[in-house]
Order: structure tokens, then sequence, then C-alpha cells
């Protein structure tokens, strides 16, 4: 009799676990999804809302409020338990998202986006927390390995359910779409998802951390978004951003239980990962945007169609990844490292030179190479990251990770968006306004544009130099790789 109580004790424990991982399994797509099918659809939002002068904000406030929040929800998540925090975030994502399907304007569009950034900050670091929670060492490779192909089915599904969004409704609905999605996770966190707080000695949060922290991100994004139209204010944010940074650094070598250990930084190899990643989630969130808005402002591609080149990235990620364990065994990580990125380099100086003749076929070319040598390196700085600290600061290594990517795609987001703006405003003469560019943008527009043929060299010319910038951080990247003390195969 106790046996058969055992077993069903043990079947229902497994429904249980299997409930969760369906919930976690779904709140990874739905956030990661998030920036993959906005992308798509930008031009549209864009040529919509009249918003040309504000689009890097559409992912930047999302980006921003994700990264200052993570490192919070981590900390809470140990006092309140895993489930009230993650249903937290799961509420407050897809409050977000219906707000931003709604939204009438471009600024509260922002709004609505940062909102959704907010309950991203849960959901992201707290789905690996909650499977480590739920399933012995022995299963959690495998459940990992399962829900990180969450990650590679929104980064292939996204930019195609984005542009049959666009072109067949519109594009309130690539937010709209993860609201049933919040709302199925949220009711299987509720009635499936059960867990014991315990009592936890006082919580030490490092408040002052934090607050330097969002002084800095929120002072340099805004210096960034300004530094084309306000250069004096922008210059004052630069300055403020940077003595946040400064009291950041201070408080995190002064505080017993820092946001970011500065222990960890002593290993020059891990600090080129975590550089490496955040260079090249950047240079991510370029192709991701402005390949969609160059194929569709000049080449008239549909969003379906732009969508795809983005997806064919992703399918070389996918498939890329499965061979990072292979190459770290046989190859020391620094000349991996320098080989790709100078791979993907060429690819991007060909962009710079590119003329209204450049081949459509090119840019998948170009994708493709970024999908493999993204899957590879990053992959890699992951691994890397986790296995050169101490056992007890694994946890530490990967959210400071995650913290980087994050910075990374949201500063260049902003510095894009600038060097955009900058570039087509300095090139503005006669009757060309703003306006008019901005009505270039979508592949949607079908009526006839005054001096279209004078507007596309500005847009073309505004994009050469986003991808001038994507070079730029690349050669960076080759560089502080190159310099990597590490000459020996990782083991």
């Amino acid at each position: 009799m106790n046996l058969m109580n055992e077993k069903e004790s043990l079947h229902q424990d497994h429904n249980k676990r299997w409930v969760i991982m369906t919930a976690v399994f779904i709140a990874t797509f739905m956030t990661s999804v998030e920036v993959t099918i906005v992308t798509t659809a930008l031009p549209s939002i864009i040529s919509e809302l009249h918003g040309l002068a504000f689009q890097s904000w559409i992912m930047s406030a999302y980006l921003l409020m994700t990264a200052i929040t993570t490192p919070i929800y981590g900390k809470l998540a140990d006092t309140l338990g895993r489930r009230n925090v993650f249903q937290w975030g799961v509420i407050v994502f897809t409050l977000g998202s219906c707000l931003s399907g709604l939204a009438p304007s471009i600024l509260i569009l922002i709004f609505a986006r940062a909102i959704q950034g907010i309950g991203a900050g849960a959901v992201m670091p707290l789905t690996f927390t909650i499977i480590a929670d739920n399933f012995s060492f022995k299963e959690r490779a495998n459940v990992l390995a399962f829900n990180n192909t969450a990650w590679g089915l929104s980064a292939l599904v996204g930019p195609l359910i984005g542009g049959f969004l666009v072109d067949q409704l519109s594009w309130h609905w690539v937010f709209f779409v993860n609201v049933p999605l919040g709302l199925f996770v949220a009711l299987l966190v509720w009635l499936g998802y059960h867990e014991k707080v315990e009592g936890k000695q006082k919580l030490t949060i490092d408040w002052l951390g934090i607050t330097w922290l969002t002084v800095f991100l929120v002072g340099l994004l805004l210096a960034i978004q300004f530094i084309d139209t306000k250069p004096l204010p922008a210059l004052g944010l630069f300055i403020i951003a940077f003595i946040g940074l400064g009291l950041l650094v201070r408080q995190e070598r002064r505080f017993t239980d820092p946001l970011m250990s500065p222990k960890m930084f002593h290993s020059a190899t891990f600090t080129i990962q975590i550089a490496t990643a955040m260079i090249l989630s950047g240079v991510l969130i370029g192709y991701q945007v402005y390949f969609p808005i160059w194929l569709q402002s000049l080449y008239h591609v549909s969003a379906t169609g732009a969508g795809l080149v983005v997806t064919s990235s992703s399918i070389m990620w996918l498939l890329a990844s499965f061979a990072v364990g292979t190459l770290i065994a046989k190859y020391v990580p620094k000349w991996i490292a320098v080989s790709l990125i100078g791979v993907m380099l060429i690819g991007y100086v060909c962009l710079i030179f590119a003329g209204h003749s450049f081949p459509v076929w090119a840019f998948y070319v170009i994708a493709m190479l970024n999908g493999t040598g993204m899957g590879i390196i990053i992959s890699m700085n992951t691994i890397l990251s986790q296995h050169l600290v101490p056992t007890n600061m694994v946890g530490s290594a990967t959210s400071i990770l995650t913290l980087g990517r994050s910075l990374g795609q949201t500063v260049m987001a902003g510095i894009y968006g600038a060097i955009l703006n900058f570039v087509i405003r300095l090139q503005l003469h006669g009757e060309l306004t703003f306006a008019k560019v901005n009505r270039v943008i979508s592949s949607k527009q079908r009526l006839p544009i005054p001096n279209q043929a004078a507007i596309d060299p500005i847009v073309l010319t505004a994009l050469h130099m986003v991808f001038v910038a994507v070079v730029a951080m690349l050669i960076v990247a080759v560089i502080i790789n190159w310099l990597d003390p590490n000459k020996k195969i990782v083991k």
C-alpha cells in the first residue's frame, strides 16, 4: 500500500513539475519573441505614429527596464518566493503588452513598452531559478536544453509572425498576440505551481547599487537619445551617467553583498567574455532592427520578406550552437572568437559601401554569417563565464552576462537611432522634411511620395553610418579577444 502511495505521489509530483515547465517554456518564448516580433513591425509603427525621431525608444524602453529590474527581482525571489515574483512579472508583462497594442501615440507606446520591460525583468532570470528548484542536477541539463528551444523558436517564428500580422492585420496585433499567452501562463502558475517559502535571514538588498545602476543606465540612454538634437543637455546627461557609474563601482567594492561582485572581474578572460557578449548583443540589435528598415524602405520588400532575413540568422544560430562544445574542446577560445568576428566584419564592411544595386540575397548571407558567429561566440561566452568563477558565484556570473547583453542591446539601440536621425537631419534641404523621410520608412506606403528619388539616398546614407558604428564595435571585439591572456584550451 505504501509503495502504491509513493508511486502515486511521484506521479503527481512529475505532473506538477511539467505543468510548471510548460508555464516556464511559454513565458520564455513570450518574453524573447517580444524583441524579434516587434523589430519586423517597427517600420509600420514608425510610419503610422510619426515616430521616426523616437523610434529607438520603442526597443530601448523595454530593454532598459528589463536590465534595471533583473538584479532586483533576483534578490526579492529569495525572500518572497519564486512563484510570487514570477507571477507578478507575467501579469505586468501581459498588461504592458495589452497597453502597447492599444497605444494611440508613440509616447504612450514607449511608456507601455517600459511596463513590459518591468515584467520581463522578473520572468527572464527566474525561469532558470525555477528549473533549478524543481529538477535534480542530472535532469537539469536536459530540461535547460528543452527550455532553450523556446529562445530558438521565438527567433525563428517571431519575424514571420510579426510580418504576417503587419501585412494582414496591423502592427497592434504584434502586441496583442502575447496577451492570451500571458493569461494562460498566469493561470498555470496559479493552479499548478505551489511552493513553501521558508523563513530567510534578513534580506540584504544593495539599494544604493541599484540606484547608481539606474542613474547610469537612464542617464546614458537619455544622453544618447538627445545627442543629435540637444547636444548640451546630452553632455550633462553623459556626465551624470558616468558619475553614476563611478559611484556604482565604489558601492560594489564596499558592499558586503553587492549586485555585481568585483572579485569576478579579477579574471581578464572572464571580463573579456562579458565585454564580447555585450558588444555582439549591440551588433545583434543593429541588424535585427535596420535590415528590415533597409529592405522595406529602399527595396519595398514586404514586412514578411524582411522578417525572413532575420529568421535566416536565427536558423544558423541554432545550428551553430551545437558545435560549441566540440570547438571549445579543440581550440583556444580567443582564436575562435577572433576568427568568427573577423568573418562577420567582412560582411558589414560590404554593407558600408552597398549602393542601390546591392542584391537582396546578400542581406541573407550577411545575416546567416551573423547567426553562425553569434551562435558559437555568445554560447561560448556563457559557458566560459560560468566556468571561470567559483561555484558559489555561478549564478551571479550568469546574471552579469545577462545584464551585459541587455545593456549592449539597450545602449546600441539608442546610439543607432541617434546616428540615423542625425545623419537624416544633416542631409535635409529645400522642401525635404523629416516627416517626408518618415513616410518612406514603411513598405506599406502605397501612394507615390513626392521627391522619392531624393529621399532614398538620404535614407541609404543614414543606414551606411549606422553600420559604420557596427563595424567599429566589431573591430573593438576583435582587439579585446586578441589581447586575452589565456592561450590554452579551457578544460
